[in-house]
């Protein structure tokens, strides 16, 4: 069976703190012949493990490596990595999906509000306009 993994079965597997729910989470993918991972899962599994869980930016990379390790799991790379870097650099993880699929649907110029994720995407050579201020060059 091919299955989609909603992000409670992705917490379960990471934090365990339901025995039941973490057992049912790890048979389910043992048994699957693929589980697709989609990226909002993700945003929503670093969101919580944040916000619910109390786990540092800085803590939340290496737990969504071992799971995208995972040979069975199908997962938009490029775009993970791009959230990974952000996570590494200090910022959010969904703001590095966002940038990536930005620059993948065509958008030149990242635009925000967020001065920190501007900052980090410049850092990483993107292209970004805080609003209210000057577009900065790649």
């Amino acid at each position: 069976m091919k299955i989609t993994a909603d992000t409670n079965v992705l917490l379960r597997l990471i934090v365990a703190d339901d025995p039941k729910q973490a057992s049912a989470a790890v048979k389910a993918l043992t048994l699957a012949e693929t589980v697709a991972v989609s990226l909002t899962a993700l945003c929503e599994l670093s969101w919580v493990l944040q916000g619910s869980y109390g786990v540092a930016r800085s803590d939340i990379a290496a737990p969504i490596r071992r799971l995208i390790e995972t040979e069975k799991i199908e997962i938009n790379r490029p775009a993970v990595e791009a959230g990974l870097a952000m996570l590494t650099a200090g910022g959010d993880f969904a703001d590095g999906i966002i940038a990536y699929e930005g620059r993948w649907l065509g958008g030149d110029v990242f635009v925000s509000f967020d001065r920190k994720a501007t900052k980090l995407l410049v850092a990483q050579g993107h292209a970004v306009h805080v609003l209210g201020e000057a577009i900065h060059p790649t």
